[in-house]
């Protein structure tokens, strides 16, 4: 402190002086520019003052694009894409100074700057640019369009899915700099595919192939993924690859970085966290990263100039988002391909009926290994069927047939043994006791039920079946049996008490365990790797799998066995499979002679017989009786759609976990089935949609759910 100020009673006054001109400046220093988040009084830009805004609001019946002006000071920062915040929901009345006020602050996108507005009264102003960062950019934009129109769901609701949530400390480092576009991969085991060289070829140089891969089994499919990304960077372009939990991931993961280093690639799962995830897409929407392997979120990555979309096992109940409108990573990369004109791969060692239904129209080319190096790759597969176990004593005193106990004992000679154990809690679906053929309704071939034991339903629209026989060989006997799985887990644990014996499930999943003689007891989709292979294989308890109540149950149980048997050497290294299920029923004859391609061509023609998805377009609605009643009549449906239904849904456990999509527990909810042919799925979804946004403005009431494509439909 200096000695004048030190002296309070100066005789030249300069004490008072100096506090007026401290006055006037804190007077002149509260002159507020404008007023905080509404902006009352500030000038607006100059040349594009209205901002067009998406706001986070996902009802349908705001799903538009709404207008506010941009204060001169956020004239730089609100460019389009970047993350606002606005005031939303204030009246009419609430104007002032020519700028409407009130309202709730909620997120949103810039989609695009204007210099006038469709809207004729007053606009409210932007109250802030959350960040600089563009993180929308016209093409995903259009693409989460695309989707939301796809499945009568609201344009906000796809951003959620398709933008991640901001972290600021990964958005403040910068992005590294690109690198250089790699040398285009020699084909490898690529070679072992008819098209399989040509099919990189047109990747590398600069091509749009389009192909259904029926991956060969073995360990060499994360290899193949590899060099298909590789030969579209070596284009000067980028690749997006969607595979079905984080295992899966990081397989593919360890393959690119084997194959080109570190730093080409972006990994986009769940378990790399928040900021690190942020960080990763970051560098994908600055142009840093050309190549991005991810779970189901990533179907959305704003991938440059996209070459290459690749859909791993899209069968997998993964690929399905269960939040709001529920897209499918199936579709929505075949909408990317078709927008972007980049090539489109869809891989797996199984087949589903939708990949069948790409090749049959034409839109894709197969891509798939001749007979003999299936012959060369596959194990060696063996069934047992009911009469076998019916004459089997080992079969009858510990549910577990001879030959499986033979498959075992010889497995753990060389090398690790995978047992594979359906999940508990199946119900099965009702077929034929004596060939069977599953039991379908006369009137919509939807699934019977027996909920009362006695009395036949259709699970479908409902309606009663009496007097029932097979189509197939006329009997009137039904079937519906599960074989205990636990028991026969327990069984081979004691029956082979000298070796260690390992557990893959829910709880715990293992990724891979050595190559020394073990047993390995997993449910479906939980096994692990092994190292060099497993020995052998038993695929127990096959009705508990094929007689789910589902559409799909057939193609699911050869895809789950597809999946373990792939683990499993080939026959030339003794590799065996046995399966518990009747040798005589198509899915298993598939898997005996290693072909799901013909399994998926046959069931996709019955499908076209009997009007089934993917040949038909299907939606669900469901809510409340009375307020299914109601939506269903207001709702303008194409005129050649059909109705089944609506049948009563099971009760939701108030004890169990809450998942997305359950039920609301103890409430009585019921289905109705929307069906359409070929061509009119966009009018379906665009009327569902319309009737729910008329629903929703008036007030609601009881909630419905719609869901485009159900996955599950009995």
């Amino acid at each position: 402190m200096s000695s004048d100020n030190e002296r309070p009673d100066d005789p030249a006054g300069g004490g008072p002086e100096q506090l007026a001109l401290i006055r006037e400046s804190v007077r002149k220093a509260k002159v507020p520019r404008a007023k905080p988040r509404t902006w009352r009084g500030a000038a607006l830009a100059g040349g594009l003052p209205v901002a067009r805004v998406v706001v986070n609001k996902g009802v349908l019946h705001l799903d538009q694009f709404f207008d506010y002006a941009v204060p001169e000071e956020l004239d730089e920062a609100a460019q389009p894409g970047v993350r606002v915040r606005v005031r939303f929901g204030a009246g009419a009345r609430q104007v002032r100074g020519g700028r409407r006020e009130g309202g709730r602050l909620i997120d949103g996108f810039v989609v695009e700057r204007r210099a006038d507005s469709d809207y004729a009264g007053p606009l409210a102003a932007l109250a802030g640019v959350v960040s600089t960062e563009p993180v929308l950019s016209a093409e995903l934009l259009g693409l989460a369009r695309a989707v939301a129109d796809r499945y009568a769901g609201s344009l906000a609701d796809v951003l959620q899915l398709a933008v991640p949530p901001r972290n600021a400390r990964a958005e403040a480092k910068p992005s590294p700099e690109p690198a250089p576009a790699p040398a285009a991969p020699e084909p490898g085991s690529w070679e072992r595919y008819v098209n399989g060289p040509a099919f990189l070829g047109a990747l590398a140089g600069g091509g749009a192939p389009r192909a259904v891969w029926t991956a060969l089994p073995g360990p060499l499919w994360a290899e193949e993924l590899a060099r298909a990304v590789a030969a579209t960077l070596a284009s000067g372009r980028g690749a997006l690859v969607v595979v079905p939990d984080g295992r899966v991931a990081g397989r593919v993961d360890a393959a690119l970085t084997a194959l080109l280093g570190e730093g080409r690639h972006a990994l986009l799962t769940a378990e790399a966290g928040p900021e690190k995830r942020y960080r990763e897409w970051l560098a994908v929407r600055r142009g840093a990263v050309r190549a991005v392997v991810g779970t189901r979120a990533a179907m959305f990555a704003p991938v440059r100039d996209l070459g290459l979309v690749v859909l791993w096992d899209d069968g997998d109940s993964s690929h399905s988002e269960p939040h709001a409108p529920q897209p499918h990573a199936r579709e929505v990369l075949l909408l990317r391909a078709a927008h972007d004109k980049c090539g489109f791969l869809l891989g797996g060692t199984a087949c589903t009926v939708e990949a069948a239904q790409l090749v049959a129209t034409g839109w894709a080319l197969p891509l798939a290994a001749d007979r003999e190096q299936v012959r060369h790759a596959a194990p060696l597969v063996r069934t047992i069927g009911d009469g076998e176990l019916a004459r089997d004593e080992a079969a009858r005193a510990a549910r577990l047939p001879s030959l499986a106990w033979q498959a075992v004992r010889d497995g753990l000679k060389s090398g690790p043994v995978l047992v594979q154990v359906p999940r508990r809690g199946y119900v099965p679906r009702l077929a034929c006791e004596l060939c069977r053929t599953p039991a379908r309704c006369r009137h919509c071939a939807g699934p019977l039920e027996a909920p009362r034991e006695r009395e036949l339903l259709c699970g479908w629209c409902g309606r009663e079946e009496p007097g029932w026989h097979c189509a197939a060989c006329g009997s009137p006997r039904l079937r519906a049996r599960i074989v205990g799985a636990r028991r026969t887990a327990e069984e081979l644990g004691r029956a082979f008490p000298a070796v260690p014996v390992r557990t893959s499930g829910r709880d715990h999943v293992l990724d891979s365990v050595p190559g020394r003689p073990a047993l390995v007891v997993s449910t479906p989709g939980a096994e692990p790797v092994a190292e060099g292979g497993y020995a052998a294989a038993l695929l127990l308890d096959g009705w508990a799998m094929l007689g789910r109540p589902d559409l799909r149950a057939g193609e699911e149980a050869l895809r789950r066995w597809t999946q373990a048997a792939s683990l499993v050497r080939g026959q030339g290294e003794g590799g065996t499979v046995v399966v518990v299920a009747e040798p005589t029923l198509r899915p298993v004859q598939a898997l005996v002679r290693w072909d799901p391609v013909g399994h998926a061509r046959r069931e996709l023609a019955e499908r076209a017989e009997l009007g089934f998805p993917p040949v038909s377009r299907m939606a669900s609605v469901a809510g409340p009786t009375e307020a299914v009643g109601t939506f269903l009549a207001s709702a303008e449906l194409p005129g050649d759609a059909e109705v089944l239904g609506p049948v009563p849904l099971p009760l939701t456990d108030p004890g169990r976990p809450r998942r997305p999509g359950d039920l609301p527990p103890g409430e009585r909810w019921e289905r109705a089935l929307l069906r359409v042919p070929p061509g009119s799925g966009a009018a379906l979804a665009g009327a569902l949609k319309a009737a729910q946004a008329a629903r929703m403005s008036r007030g609601g009431g009881d909630p419905v759910r719609i869901r485009i494509d159900p996955p599950d439909i009995g």
